[in-house]
């Protein structure tokens, strides 16, 4: 399958200069030369036809031809909030989440969360989800925030229409996933997992346990599987 001729651009306009990274990938990877056609996006929803009108040392301009209607974005808005994990698993996590069509995403430390979070970390997963957007042809990104308290992350979806907290303590869910409203906050814990008492602290923020089955999943297994059930059951996935 021939890579998609998608870039990224933080404002689209008539003349449009690519960044040095999307440069590169369109000078050296797909080889592209003036007349080429591609297609931007910005991130926001909007998505436009362009043409190469330059390609050399200097960099690569394009010239946005027309808008185009995209109809890959979920009807179901899914706000992922996952515990910060080691390594480079929560980048995996965001890219997948991605390509299953959240809308937004947070990473949350709690109480027994062992990775930590800053700045370059931050906009690197951003990056990723960019990218994870342009592959799958999405012309909305998600916006990876991150929250310091499960606390303040817990707040920030208060206005979801469901609210789905995962637990691997609980005997069995309190809620059919298979209801779900037009809005949704599913949130899956670190390696460690919760504790008791911020399971306590969801539900009095009216989130309602769930269970993910009867054997242990690894934390990435789990927002991602999370994830793709909330998409199948809202018929996002058929």
């Amino acid at each position: 399958m021939a890579a998609p001729k998608r870039f990224f651009v933080e404002e689209i306009a008539d003349e449009v200069v690519l960044s040095a990274q999307e440069a590169r990938h369109a000078k050296n990877v797909l080889r592209l030369t003036e007349g080429d056609e591609v297609t931007l996006f910005d991130g926001s929803g909007k998505e436009y036809s362009a043409i190469v009108t330059r390609a050399d040392k200097q960099g690569v301009t394009v010239h946005a031809v027309r808008e185009n209607v995209s109809d890959r974005e979920p009807k179901t808005h899914v706000f992922l909030l996952i515990g910060a994990l080691k390594g480079d698993k929560t980048e995996l996590v965001v890219q997948k989440a991605t390509e299953l069509g959240v809308s937004r995403i947070g990473v949350v430390s709690s109480r027994f969360c062992a990775a930590y979070m800053n700045e370059n970390k931050l906009e690197r997963l951003n990056r990723v989800a960019r990218e994870a957007a342009k592959q799958c042809l999405r012309a909305s990104v998600p916006q990876v925030e991150y929250f310091a308290t499960l606390e303040e992350a817990l707040a920030a979806g208060k206005d979801c229409d469901t609210k789905l907290f995962a637990c691997e303590f609980l005997p069995s869910g309190e809620r059919n996933i298979a209801q779900t409203g037009a809005s949704v906050v599913a949130v899956v814990g670190s390696e460690g997992g919760f504790s008791e008492e911020e399971y306590e602290l969801a539900e009095t923020l009216g989130y309602c346990g769930i269970s993910l089955g009867r054997r242990i999943l690894r934390a990435e297994t789990a927002a991602i599987a999370l994830v793709s059930v909330i998409m199948y059951e809202a018929g996002e996935l058929q």
